[in-house]
């Protein structure tokens, strides 16, 4: 469950990106936000991954009040959220099969698991056969589905895509 409660943020000088969001999402939904470019759509994921912290209000995830949540507790928050990011952040000196693999390694996935895993999920989003291939190596769009292989191999609670 995700919950913005009168959320605003504001960036100096006096640049309002945010002013008073609330929304609630129950686990299972499926919700896409969408806006012209500037609106605040990304800094609304930044602050969904704890990047950013708002200006006013109240931001809740799985019950976590994320204004309570100390500095140290932040990366096992976002080991929980899959990202998409729109520059994509894949690792470039590391294959489309280690980009994922890293995700995993992350999560102290053991070497067999990583070995099972990464193949079927670079399958499902059409890339098995570009496993080696380094990012500079992969079209814009490739890129993006390697993004999004290794977002969702962890098959986290929460899926955050920032123009998938």
């Amino acid at each position: 469950m995700i919950v913005f409660d009168q959320v605003t943020k504001v960036y100096e000088p006096d640049v309002v990106a945010l002013r008073d969001v609330s929304f609630h999402i129950d686990k299972g939904e499926f919700v896409f936000i969408v806006g012209a470019s500037g609106s605040g759509k990304s800094t609304l994921v930044r602050l969904l991954l704890k990047e950013l912290d708002p200006s006013g209000g109240k931001i809740v995830i799985g019950g976590r009040d994320l204004s309570r949540l100390k500095k140290s507790k932040v990366p096992m928050l976002r080991r929980n959220i899959g990202c998409v990011f729109q520059d994509f952040k894949l690792l470039p000196n590391r294959t489309a099969a280690e980009n994922v693999a890293y995700a995993l390694k992350v999560q102290g996935e053991g070497n067999a698991a990583i070995r099972k895993k990464v193949p079927e999920v670079l399958a499902m989003v059409g890339l098995a056969h570009k496993m080696s291939s380094a990012p500079d190596e992969l079209s814009g769009g490739e890129q993006q589905r390697v993004s999004i292989a290794r977002a969702f191999v962890n098959h986290p609670p929460l899926l955050v895509c920032d123009e998938p």
